[in-house]
């Protein structure tokens, strides 16, 4: 029988402590081995980054990388940004970097392709020119016409024994019995004239004749007191004749119309001067209206208005403007406009609203045609009473005057055109008013607009658009975005935009004759190319002209100004070379090249036009069209570009125009000697 030990099964386990090297090493080198491949991996891929073999997809991730630091907008919708590409959520469209338009060169204008167009909804209207008028509309009262009003009063102190009118309302006629008032103050005066006519009857002639002219002066001061007691003089004539006096006058109307107040009533005690009747005609009414004072300014006096009633809707009447206020209400900020209207049939009540239309021409304040005024002759105070003929006004007295004194002409005259544009095509904020105009197919180009009346559906463009040019009528907010969102001119800020008005094209000449100028001053000239020429050199370098040349051409342009041989169109642009060479050593690099343009349009025309009898040197006339402000042109002795306007920022920027020979061929027509005038005629 076998048996273990106790320590047999320690035996069989491996002790670490006591294994061998060999052990060990079997153990750490597999991971040594793994360690050593990831430093040769590390090492390789620095090798193949210097070497350039990963170079492209190096590149792509720092692409990707600064792509997901870009911030996307929508080009219709500038409120949509976020950090990376994809479309807007509005409409669809995919979305540009938000600095997409910051490389943009048109500083006037945004580019719309015709997908963005078409979702947008951008459409276009034409500018246009036409006759324009606008209507003044407002709301008016009836009111009774002033000059047609009457008061009934008593003359004497007495008491109203009878009303003939004895309710308001009531129709009479001119000399109506209206009131009879007992008065014993009237008998009494009465009986005095009887007395003293009796008196005067009684005197023969053998009175003294003193006491004579004393009873007849009381005689004739005793009639005078019953006038003034408002006997007529039938009533008059009526009392001589029945030789008794009454203590009751009778009261009639001093004009035709309606009583439309009555103050007394019969047995009342009434004192002189009380009323007793008011009394109305209503065959003429008065429309008062009140317009804005920029309104008011627009209207004349005797100018048509039509007027509807409230109460009689669809019937239209006619007047015309009788009263301006020569001043404004301190309250309403308004002018109260009068109109005259007619009613004859007495449809017009006092009190009674009518909306009122006034239609103006928009012209400038001349004469206008009205066919019922065209030479006619009109009552200042009436403006209804027209007649054909010089007279007086059957109301009022007054001559009348000849219409065209009120700015009516007696011809017809053809209404002045107006620069028109939908009013859905103008933005405006504040002051600030502004249009984009469509001048190539989906360029949308800026304009600042002064306005004149803006209408319901139009407006009146006094500068800013050109009639034929589109403007865009919807989406036009859109496109303003766009201008925003490349920080160009918008109408948040439309004084950015200076439109552009000078030449952005070469200069150009109808014909080139050049007149040759023999001696002194034909050396002088040609000294003064050749001083322009240094001057030209030293701005494309970018150096600010030398004192001593700028003060030669300064020197040479004075003094050929003033040569008599040339002609007055050469000594003018002498004269511009002269004023702006005196200064430029002064000046600062910008406005020396600001100056160097005058002076090279004037040299440019005198190279057109007079040369040295020994000229022999060709010009070259260049023109650069990126120059500030257009106008960019200037002239060289050879033909190698050097652009004196931008210098080494953009030293070949420009083209070539033409080559100016030195003479005219054939037989040099132009030849000029010092003694015989010059023909310089050129282009202009």
């Amino acid at each position: 029988m076998v048996t273990s030990s106790p320590d047999s099964n320690v035996a069989s386990t491996p002790d670490p402590e006591g294994q061998s090297l060999w052990w060990w090493l079997g153990r750490l080198i597999p991971v040594g081995l793994f360690l050593a491949a990831g430093i040769v991996l590390i090492l390789l891929l620095g090798i193949a980054q210097r070497v350039g073999w990963i170079g492209a997809s190096g590149s792509a991730k720092k692409t990707a990388s600064a792509d997901s630091q870009q911030i996307y907008t929508c080009p219709m919708h500038p409120q949509i940004r976020q950090p990376g590409p994809g479309r807007c959520p509005i409409c669809g469209m995919e979305l540009v970097p938000a600095s997409a338009g910051s490389a943009d060169l048109d500083q006037f204008a945004v580019k719309i392709e015709p997908a963005q167009r078409r979702l947008a909804q951008i459409q276009t209207a034409p500018v246009t020119t036409e006759p324009v008028s606008t209507t003044i509309q407002t709301i008016g009262a009836i009111e009774i016409d002033e000059s047609r009003q009457a008061t009934i009063a008593a003359y004497i102190n007495g008491r109203v024994e009878r009303l003939f009118a004895d309710y308001t309302g009531v129709q009479v006629t001119k000399g109506d019995h209206l009131a009879v008032v007992y008065s014993p103050q009237l008998y009494a005066a009465q009986a005095e004239y009887l007395e003293a006519r009796a008196t005067v009857q009684r005197m023969s002639n053998t009175s003294l004749v003193a006491v004579r002219e004393a009873q007849q002066a009381l005689l004739k001061n005793a009639r005078q007191k019953l006038v003034e007691l408002g006997m007529t003089d039938e009533q008059l004539s009526e009392l001589d004749t029945s030789s008794k006096a009454e203590s009751r006058l009778t009261i009639y109307a001093p004009i035709g119309g309606t009583v439309i107040e009555k103050l007394a009533e019969e047995g009342m005690y009434i004192s002189a001067g009380e009323p007793i009747y008011r009394i109305a005609n209503l065959s003429t009414v008065w429309l008062m209206l009140e317009l804005y004072p920029e309104d008011a300014s627009r209207i004349r006096f005797g100018q048509e208005v039509a007027a509807e009633l409230t109460a009689r809707p669809g019937e239209i009447l006619t007047g015309r403007v009788a009263f301006i206020d020569p001043k404004v209400d301190e309250k309403s900020r308004t002018v109260g406009v009068r109109v005259e209207l007619k009613n004859e049939d007495g449809k017009l009540r006092p009190g009674d609203y009518a909306e009122a239309r006034i239609e103006v021409p928009i012209t400038p304040q001349g004469q206008v045609y009205d066919e019922q005024l065209a030479g006619k002759w009109i009552s200042p105070m009436h403006p209804q009473i027209i007649r054909d003929a010089p007279g007086s006004c059957p109301i009022c007295g007054m001559d009348l005057v000849p219409a065209s004194r009120f700015g009516f002409s007696d011809e017809p005259i053809g209404r002045q055109a107006s620069t028109v544009i939908p009013r859905s095509a103008l933005l405006t904020a504040g002051k600030n008013s502004v249009v984009y105009v469509e001048t190539d197919p989906g360029r949308f180009e800026i304009r600042n607009l002064k306005l004149g009346p803006i209408l319901k559906d139009k407006a009146v463009v006094l500068a800013g658009v050109k009639p034929g040019e589109m403007v865009a009528t919807s989406g036009n907010f859109l496109i303003d975005s766009q201008m925003q969102l490349a920080g160009k001119p918008s109408l948040i800020d439309p004084t950015r935009y200076v439109p552009p008005q000078n030449r952005n094209t070469p200069m150009q000449f109808e014909s080139i004759k050049i007149a040759s100028v023999e001696g002194p001053g034909g050396e002088a000239l040609e000294s003064l190319y050749q001083t322009y020429f240094a001057i030209q050199n030293q701005l494309a370098s970018d150096k600010k002209p030398s004192a001593d040349a700028a003060g030669h051409l300064f020197q040479l342009a004075t003094q050929l100004s003033k040569e008599p041989t040339f002609g007055e169109p050469v000594r003018q642009q002498l004269a511009v070379v002269a004023k702006n060479a005196e200064h430029l050593p002064h000046l600062s690099l910008e406005e020396a090249r600001k100056n160097f343009k005058s002076i090279s349009h004037a040299v440019l025309m005198l190279a057109t036009e007079v040369r040295g009898s020994g000229a022999a040197q060709p010009f070259h006339q260049f023109f650069c069209p990126m120059v500030k402000d257009g106008e960019g042109d200037w002239l060289q002795s050879g033909d190698q570009l050097l652009n004196p306007y931008y210098g080494s920022q953009m030293l070949r920027c420009g083209e070539h125009v033409r080559t100016i020979p030195p003479e005219t061929t054939a037989a040099n027509p132009n030849h000029v000697h010092p003694e015989q005038p010059m023909n310089t005629e050129g282009a202009r």
